[in-house]
């Protein structure tokens, strides 16, 4: 596992809290329209439908309050910049629940309404600080809201892409924290100081070995947008693709991030 750097960035925990609240409402709201045909509709995951898509995202939520309705931990295992690298291991067992899930739960509108009731009143008496037990380690509530803006924000992204003529809106706290928990992590596991990432609004970071920029224009500049630097992030697109299409600017004998890439699997 990558080590995480010794400088944390710092997230202020009520517009996250309310962030993940609203992005989850953009999805609900959306979700409440769609019909029998495109929920069946194939996503870019697999061979997941846009049904048990939709479901996981009441999944990657209710984790909060089933979390918070356990035992706190003793301490701490996980820092918020090891968990992008701590994911892959459960993807099959995800991938297993949001099937039953889906199976179990035909009437999604009540299941968000469940979910969303249920993050709402578990927030309103947890403190940022308390633990959760979470499967991919021990982690402040704070910090596994934090992953919860990646978990919306990329997932609404899904679902733009699998219904034609839908057009999710991305809350801007959960799509800010999602850009830059990605771009720190690319900061994390690619140390160094030669390369400029950038993506406006919201991230600029350096990484990858190299003689360190300290003025001027740096010599290795990598400018893209959040949304397509959230999908090279979690492999939705190839580093070559996005390049090619003119997605990313990248400039600079070091600029090249696609053996980095993806951070999420």
């Amino acid at each position: 596992m990558p080590p995480a750097k010794k400088r944390t960035r710092s997230y202020d925990p009520a517009k996250i809290r309310a962030a993940v609240l609203a992005q989850f409402g953009n999805v609900r709201r959306a979700v409440q329209g769609l019909d029998d045909a495109q929920l069946a509709l194939p996503t870019r995951l697999g061979d997941w439908t846009v049904r048990e898509l939709a479901a996981h995202v009441t999944m990657a939520v209710e984790t909060v309050s089933r979390n918070l309705d356990r035992e706190e931990p003793a301490k701490a295992e996980l820092a918020l910049l090891d968990w992008p690298f701590a994911t892959a291991g459960r993807a099959a067992d995800i991938a297993d629940g949001t099937r039953d899930l889906a199976a179990a739960h035909p009437d999604l509108d009540a299941l968000y309404a469940r979910t969303e009731e249920r993050l709402t009143q578990r927030l309103a008496e947890a403190p940022g600080d308390r633990l959760l037990a979470a499967r991919t380690g021990a982690m402040t509530l704070a910090d596994y809201l934090v992953t919860r803006t990646v978990e919306l924000v990329v997932h609404t992204d899904d679902l733009n892409a699998a219904v034609p003529g839908l057009d999710i809106p991305q809350d801007r706290q959960a799509l800010a924290a999602c850009t830059r928990l990605l771009a720190d992590a690319l900061a994390a596991k690619v140390p160094g100081g030669s390369t400029e990432v950038r993506i406006p609004p919201y991230a600029v970071v350096q990484c990858v070995e190299g003689p360190r920029h300290t003025r001027g224009t740096p010599p290795n500049v990598v400018e893209t947008d959040p949304l397509t630097w959230i999908r090279l992030a979690t492999g939705r697109t190839a580093w070559a693709d996005a390049v090619s299409d003119a997605k990313v600017s990248a400039s600079g004998e070091r600029a090249d991030l696609g053996p980095y890439l993806p951070l999420l699997r």
